[in-house]
């Protein structure tokens, strides 16, 4: 993190705050840079997908919060393309919806070419449907604006899973732009706040639901008086209990930490800092250029959409060692080295440089090289 990431943080662990009035300042910052009605903290981008799901489930009924995640008997189905599913659909489950697949993975699967169509939607819609699900990938495939044009015609949310959708920066407005409900961030990766926070923006009657969930509730019904803004004031009459998201607290230092790392990424020239983090994997091309059992290719930022990476392919025969077994043994030289395994299956390892610092170049290019050297004994 920044220095002025760091020291916002540290400056917020000498004050006691109101975090339901802390929250609603945040969201008057994040609606500011996604264009989005309202915004919420989180801690990770898999909470926010859960208390979004949640959100839609109950928007202010209290007494649907104080079921959750128990949904039998009231509409819980969260329609998803079939080519979205991952294991983070776990967080949209663990609000105690129930995921109702469409299409069909004939492009994954190469047996075709075409894709989920708008009517696949509408035919899956019924009386429990409370929201749609679209994870955010470079393809954007089906268009989101086409899922939310569907969703508009009847009355639904769609959910966005946007967590490593940054850069480009423009993505902090695009999905909301295209028609999304909710919108979810991760607040470390591209944003380099707290590693373990996130972001859900959108609706602010959606965001609203989804912050009195995730509040400690332990409050008095005779003194309670939510901040004007976010909260809803309709909470007032039926005071909730704590919610399905209490567990998903954040803390005052992440919260503005977070939000000091969301308006310096929001000011950067991104296009600068991708050209110093190419910089920094080319040279650590050159200092592995020599060896025998190693082919490192950098992909700049305008080949993966993203951030560049430096794609390290491995000789496995000549090492005795698949990719795998490479990584495991990186992980446990001193320093341990951790880079992606996306591609281990394919005998490439990856460095991603969202985490490096200057002097990492050399400490990976050490790693690698000693991986040419037989395993002592």
């Amino acid at each position: 993190m920044a220095p002025e990431v760091l020291e916002a943080m540290r400056e917020a662990a000498q004050s006691y705050v109101d975090i339901a009035e802390l929250q609603t300042r945040a969201s008057e910052i994040i609606a500011k840079h996604t264009g989005a009605e309202a915004g919420l903290i989180t801690s990770g981008a898999a909470a926010a997908l859960t208390l979004g799901t949640a959100a839609c489930l109950t928007r202010h009924d209290v007494a649907k919060m104080e079921r959750l995640p128990d949904t039998e008997g009231m509409p819980n189905e969260v329609i998803m393309y079939r080519m979205h599913r991952t294991g983070y659909d776990h967080a949209i489950r663990a609000a105690g919806a129930k995921i109702r697949e469409v299409g069909f993975n004939d492009r994954g699967a190469g047996a075709g070419v075409r894709g989920l169509e708008p009517w696949e939607i509408e035919a899956a819609i019924n009386a429990n449907t409370i929201a749609i699900a679209y994870t955010m990938t470079p393809s954007r495939q089906p268009p989101l604006r086409q899922v939310a044009d569907v969703a508009t015609r009847h009355h639904l949310p769609v959910i966005v899973d946007a967590a490593a959708q940054l850069p480009p920066k423009e993505n902090l407005r695009r999905f909301i732009d295209d028609g999304a409900a909710l919108v979810t961030y991760s607040g470390g990766k591209a944003i380099r706040g707290p590693q373990g926070t996130g972001i859900l923006c959108g609706r602010r009657e959606l965001v609203s639901a989804a912050l009195i969930q995730q509040l400690d509730m332990d409050v008095s019904p005779e003194t309670w008086d939510p901040p004007e803004g976010l909260l809803s004031r309709e909470l007032l009459a039926r005071y909730p209990h704590h919610g399905l998201g209490r567990g998903f607290k954040v803390d005052k230092e992440e919260i503005v930490g977070l939000l000091v790392a969301l308006e310096r990424f929001a000011a950067m020239d991104v296009g600068v800092d991708m050209q110093a983090r190419e910089r920094q994997l080319a040279a650590l091309a050159a200092l592995l250029g020599d060896l025998p059992h190693v082919k490192a290719t950098l992909l700049p930022a305008g080949a993966t959409g993203r951030y560049p990476l430096l794609e390290l392919a491995f000789d496995e025969k000549a090492l005795g060692a698949n990719a795998y077994a490479l990584s495991k043994r990186l992980h446990a030289g001193a320093p341990p080295v951790h880079l992606s395994e996306r591609r281990a299956y394919e005998g490439i390892l990856v460095v991603d440089p969202a985490g490096l610092r200057p002097e990492d170049a050399a400490v990976i290019a050490h790693a690698v090289r000693a991986l040419g050297k037989p395993i002592a004994k």
